[in-house]
């Protein structure tokens, strides 16, 4: 996955990042969504900056930012970004929210499968952060990373939908 990633070129990564947000702004899970955590993606990641950037100001959105071996959320706002773990731009600041609070998450991962199984980086962060929350949870990546199956362990937290570029995939009924 990491050799497909770094073989795509600039254009193909934004075509594909704008397709599948498209996809998600059609979900009725972020259509109800008011707030809503995203990640701030590494240059191998399906990009949300732009995507941050659209929606500022209509949904509040959210990042994480490492905290030991969990992740803590803060509201997003581009100016309070910095370095932080693993070379990844974190919130800064102190009004860390609770994960209750949160209504959808929308997780980067290495893999899915279409059982929601997702394959993450390796370290458990998003696993550890989804046991405390209700909200729905969409994975999302390109296409080429929605795999056959992938191996699952009792810690991981399956998605609720898995978006591609041309797949959407509604693992479990969102209720509401």
């Amino acid at each position: 996955m990491k050799n497909l990633r770094t073989m795509l070129l600039e254009s193909e990564k934004k075509s594909a990042a704008q397709e599948v947000f498209e996809r998600l702004e059609q979900t009725a899970a972020f259509m109800m969504a008011e707030r809503i955590m995203m990640y701030h993606s590494l240059p191998d990641e399906l990009s949300t900056h732009d995507f941050l950037r659209k929606w500022k100001g209509r949904k509040s959105f959210y990042l994480p930012r490492v905290n030991g071996v969990d992740l803590e959320v803060l509201p997003y706002e581009e100016s309070r970004l910095e370095l932080g773990s693993f070379h990844i731009e974190e919130p800064t600041g102190k009004d860390v929210i609770d994960p209750e609070a949160i209504e959808l998450v929308v997780v980067p991962g290495v893999a899915y499968d279409r059982k929601g199984r997702r394959l993450g980086r390796g370290k458990g962060f998003y696993d550890r952060f989804l046991q405390h929350t209700k909200a729905t949870k969409i994975g999302i990546g390109y296409e080429f990373q929605l795999v056959d199956e992938i191996p699952a362990e009792p810690h991981d937290v399956t998605m609720d939908m898995v978006v591609t570029q041309h797949t959407t995939i509604i693992v479990k009924k969102i209720k509401k």
